[in-house]
């Protein structure tokens, strides 16, 4: 979620790995709305981005079954580490919030059912 990045419209993004480009999944600012959903945090909705790691289970339990979930939940954490190893090396602060509805943060933060309509992915 961008909401004070030069270069980059206030919206939702999502991250396409394939072309490494962000797509935009909806327009203006839901910093303020994710903070209600990580119950007020106030640095949720004051940090110029917000980045929220998702994974679809699925995609890797097809293939490793029941063990994919270990190495869904090794390879978030490796994405998140290498987030914050680069917003050290920006000068950038960052902070993990694992305080959240799950439900709120899914249903906002994805925005999916509109992008799949638009992109089919």
């Amino acid at each position: 979620m961008a909401g004070n990045v030069s270069a980059l419209a206030k919206g939702v993004y999502k991250y396409l790995p394939r072309e490494h480009a962000l797509s935009r999944a909806a327009d203006g600012d839901q910093r303020a709305a994710l903070a209600s959903a990580a119950f007020g945090q106030d640095w949720v909705n004051e940090g110029a981005a917000v980045i929220v790691v998702a994974a679809a289970y699925g995609r890797t339990t097809r293939k490793y079954g029941q063990r994919g979930i270990r190495y869904v939940h090794m390879e978030a954490g490796h994405a998140a580490q290498n987030i914050h190893l680069q917003a050290v090396a920006l000068n950038l602060g960052a902070v993990v919030v694992g305080a959240f509805d799950d439900d709120k943060v899914k249903k906002m933060a994805l925005l999916k059912n509109e992008w799949v309509k638009r992109h089919g992915g």
